[in-house]
């Protein structure tokens, strides 16, 4: 009844007053005196959330939830974003100054459980949780469906899971555990014609399974089979790799699935007894002949290697002080090999190791990559005599002729690109069969008396003019053509 009968003047004054100051520009109204009035006012309402006996008594929100179960957090976070609670309408009303002071973040959210404690089982409260600064929160996100969790709690069937593996969601495989799942897992994945999905689905059948197991469902399942295959060739699991085709029963690939074990071996001695190992697993008869020559020419370079090694380390070999070795012979192609005996070894005879002749009737060179490779090495020495002598033949009649099987337009580039004299350019060059190939080699090497000479040889007058202004004037070239185009013996035609 006494505040009934308030007067208009003390009702105004009522509602007009306030413990707070209004903001000012002054000294003591700076950001430390609002929190020190903050601090008061959040102080006064430790009587409703803070208890001395921390540990004996369970913490319930203002409904009489239990503070920091999962539906209270729920409830908790849809409060802050919607409507007031219920107890807070209460609080408002005991307390009048509740309405000035700034809506904090819940201190009682599921992420303050992600936060640092003082000691475990302890909360935040409501002064502490002021009084924090602004920190990232890890706690995961409350308002996404039930089904967004669906992994969480294993119930997803083998196509779910194979469609969820398909659009590149994470989704745990651990749940299959009877075999009968995992096929039928498998069978799905096929089904979807992923290979990223059927990969997915091995790696873990492969790691779950036994390898007998794994490998007699997968002999009846030819898609998944050739999909593990592929992927234990592409992270190099031999081991494995071989037992399959062990059990599979195919020899050739087992072979060569061992034979590429070499490349895994250094040490060019052990290198060459696993090859020697390999010669007798079942191969084609195509690859077997290839095995028996990488062996032997494994073997040839040892030899040539530990020959050569001492030569230029005692220093009384003029070719290894001129021209020191850049690299080592051993494991390098036939050809790379053949080329090292043309560039060092091409005089020796017929009976050593090292012979170029020898490695061309061994290992069956055919004679066009013999005179190409023995053509770019002994162009690179300058050794023009060899060269000339490599394209010499006789009859049997003892008439001398130059024979190319590569070809003299390409014997032609060969030189050019070892910087050959012109003359000798000009030799080849003449040798080339095709006139227009000839004129064009001639004129882009500027071989001018093979031009000269080739348009005279085709009465080409207006082509003898036009090469006319590409000489020098006043060169022996330019006579040349002068005293061509001046003789009456030749008739041209045009």
């Amino acid at each position: 009844m006494t505040e009934m009968s308030r007067t208009k003047g003390d009702e105004e004054e009522y509602w007009n007053s306030s413990k707070f100051k209004a903001f000012t520009f002054d000294d003591e109204d700076d950001e430390l005196s609002q929190l020190k009035e903050s601090k008061r006012a959040v102080n006064s309402l430790r009587d409703f959330v803070d208890d001395d006996d921390d540990d004996d008594l369970e913490r319930v929100s203002w409904t009489g939830e239990p503070v920091g179960s999962i539906s209270w957090s729920i409830k908790e976070t849809a409060g802050n974003s919607g409507s007031v609670p219920e107890g807070r309408d209460q609080l408002k009303g005991r307390n009048s100054f509740y309405t000035q002071l700034p809506k904090p973040p819940s201190a009682y959210s599921l992420s303050s459980f992600f936060k640092g404690r003082t000691r475990p089982g302890s909360f935040q409260s409501l002064s502490d949780a002021l009084s924090d600064t602004p920190s990232k929160s890890y706690a995961p996100e409350l308002g996404r469906p039930k089904g967004e969790y669906r992994d969480y709690s294993n119930d997803w069937s083998p196509s779910d899971t194979v469609r969820r593996l398909r659009r590149g969601k994470v989704c745990s495989l651990e749940r299959f555990r009877s075999l009968q799942d995992k096929l039928q897992l498998l069978e799905e994945a096929m089904s979807m014609h992923d290979g990223n999905v059927i990969t997915a689905v091995l790696i873990f059948l492969k790691r779950t399974l036994s390898k007998e197991v794994l490998f007699r469902e997968l002999e009846v399942r030819q898609v998944a089979l050739r999909h593990l295959i592929h992927f234990l060739k592409e992270i190099g699991d031999q081991k494995l790799l071989l037992d399959l085709f062990r059990f599979l029963d195919r020899t050739e690939e087992l072979a060569l699935t061992h034979y590429r074990e070499h490349l895994n071996i250094q040490d060019p001695e052990k290198r060459k007894e696993f090859l020697k190992t390999c010669i007798g697993l079942p191969f084609s008869a195509e690859d077997s002949a290839h095995i028996q020559d990488h062996y032997t020419l494994l073997e040839r370079q040892i030899i040539i290697e530990a020959n050569d090694r001492h030569l230029e380390s005692a220093g009384q070999t003029e070719i290894f002080r001129k021209h020191p070795r850049k690299a080592s012979i051993l494991n390098m192609p036939l050809v790379t090999t053949l080329f090292y005996a043309c560039f060092y070894h091409y005089t020796e005879s017929e009976g050593t190791f090292s012979s170029p002749i020898n490695l061309k009737k061994t290992f069956k060179i055919p004679d066009k990559q013999y005179v190409l490779t023995a053509l770019a090495a002994r162009a690179k020495l300058r050794a023009w005599n060899d060269v000339d002598a490599l394209f010499t033949t006789k009859n049997w009649l003892g008439y001398t002729k130059k024979r190319a099987p590569i070809g003299f337009h390409r014997v032609v580039e060969i030189l050019h690109k070892n910087s050959a004299p012109v003359q000798i350019l000009q030799d080849y060059v003449n040798l080339v069969e095709d006139v227009d190939t000839k004129l064009n080699l001639a004129t882009k090497l500027k071989c001018h008396d093979v031009v000269i000479d080739t348009c005279r040889d085709l009465k080409d007058r207006q082509q003898l003019l036009a090469y006319r202004s590409k000489v020098d004037k006043g060169s022996v070239e330019e006579e040349k053509i002068d005293a061509i185009l001046n003789s009456s013996q030749i008739r041209w035609k045009n």
